[in-house]
């Protein structure tokens, strides 16, 4: 190993520029969206866009501080964050205070911290720690000489190898805890990491069985409050009835091993039939009672009116209309900059207009033109965040890189298709422009720990 010591042609210029120029747009949105009047000056921490600028300069004093340090040591403190991520999640439960229904921030005057936004820096790195380490080498090299094996043990080997199962464990805590927060919105975050995984080896049938889990998912949420009158057995939940289609595909699928397969492929395949039929199972009851005893009412509203089950006669979809015509009315040029008329907060006509819907600004100001440059910057982002990845010479820096890349993808995806009505509305913020200082300073973290982890690719040995 040579030298680690950084120098400015080591660093990725492309992704500093484009964090530049993504959070400067970012804090001009927030002035714009909560701008009030009584108080102009851009640095009054009375407002928002006073904090949201003093979030920024503590961000930008951390991306110096993550540049100055040794790659060694970020990649050995990775567990350990962990564990103190996992302790706040812990402590806030206990002790945080309670926003919108939510003990998900930890109160320090009129400021919070949101613990569960730093659990994605945590993640990220004890991923790459894991799966780059040799014990989780080695558990991929037992799972390869699972394949080998034939029949039922060798099949649960390759379903259940220690390297996937301490990688759901991984994953599965910390999201856990945030469930009972509760905060939907970033444990759907952490189901991005299967983007990752499918990179370092994951079968790629494992995403098409998660793509028939997600559409059993919607069918059990489609028909959870309706019932089926049975002849012999009155009114039968909709659940049931899903479980006994699943049931009949089940059957389908043995009589088709037994009479198209050769009699030494028979025994993996029904097994693999009933393990599939027993998971579906499980995912129709685990959706059904995390809906009816998790999700808080108003998650559950947003859910059904966005399955259009509701007709939303109260309005609780008011959120995406109001967004959806903020970005419609902006047209294709907008109508300037703190010009809006409907995504600012003096008219209020889009809540969180400054959080969960700064988009909407964004478009109304900018119109069609400023929402594709925005969307264009992000999209270039991920696109870096890709070629960055895939040239390194260290495992645990590729996997890091596609974790963030990973993070990013849903933050964009999911915020954006909520503003323009695709997605329900559960609280994702767009990174480096919704106002928020745990997320400022978390996407700062990831993202300049991957410019530090990059500028020493050519000095160490793959």
């Amino acid at each position: 190993m040579r030298s680690n010591e950084v120098t400015a042609r080591k660093i990725d210029w492309w992704l500093v520029v484009l964090y530049f120029l993504l959070t400067v747009c970012g804090l001009m949105n927030i002035y714009s969206a909560s701008y009030n009047p009584e108080h102009p000056s851009f640095f009054d921490q009375s407002q928002e866009y006073g904090k949201q600028f003093m979030w920024y300069c503590i961000s930008l004093g951390l991306a110096g501080t993550i540049i100055l340090l040794d790659g060694s040591f970020i990649r050995g403190m990775s567990l350990t964050v962990y564990f103190i991520c996992i302790a706040m999640l812990v402590l806030v439960i206990l002790i945080g205070t309670e926003v919108n229904g939510a003990k998900a921030w930890f109160g320090f005057g009129s400021f919070g911290v949101q613990p569960s936004e730093f659990m994605k820096v945590a993640l990220a790195l004890t991923l790459a720690w894991y799966l780059s380490s040799q014990s989780a080498r080695s558990s991929e090299n037992r799972r390869i000489a699972a394949f080998k094996r034939k029949g039922f043990g060798g099949l649960i080997d390759r379903l259940f190898s220690e390297a996937h199962a301490w990688t759901f464990l991984i994953i599965i805590i910390p999201a856990a805890l945030i469930m009972l927060q509760p905060d939907t919105g970033t444990v759907i975050v952490f189901s991005g990491f299967i983007f990752m995984l499918y990179r370092e080896g994951l079968s790629g049938n494992i995403l098409l069985y998660g793509f028939f889990m997600l559409v059993i998912g919607i069918s059990t949420l489609m028909v959870k409050d309706s019932t089926v009158d049975m002849v012999f057995m009155g009114e039968v939940p909709g659940k049931y009835m899903i479980i006994a289609i699943i049931s009949v595909i089940a059957l389908i699928g043995l009589f088709l091993v037994f009479n198209l397969f050769l009699k030494r492929m028979r025994r993996q395949a029904v097994v693999v039939v009933l393990v599939a039929w027993i998971a579906s199972g499980g995912i129709v009851f685990g959706i059904d009672y995390a809906f009816q005893n998790v999700l808080g009412n108003h998650q559950k509203e947003r859910i059904d009116i966005f399955l259009g089950l509701k007709e939303d006669p109260d309005g609780k979809g008011y959120n995406i209309d109001r967004a959806m015509a903020a970005i419609g009315s902006g047209s294709v040029t907008g109508k300037g900059y703190m010009m809006a008329t409907l995504a600012n907060k003096n008219q209020k006509h889009v809540p969180m207009q400054s959080t969960d819907f700064i988009f909407c600004t964004v478009s109304e100001e900018w119109g069609f033109l400023g929402s594709f440059t925005v969307l264009f910057l992000f999209m270039f982002l991920l696109v870096r965040l890709v070629i960055v990845a895939e040239r390194q010479r260290l495992a645990y820096t590729r996997i890091y890189g596609y974790c963030v890349a990973c993070i990013f993808f849903m933050h964009v995806l999911i915020n954006m298709g909520m503003a323009i009505g695709l997605v329900p509305v559960i609280g994702i913020p767009l990174p480096f422009f919704s106002y928020g200082g745990s997320s400022l300073m978390a996407f700062t973290i990831l993202l300049f720990i991957l410019i530090r982890l990059d500028a020493e690719r050519m000095d160490v040995l793959s």
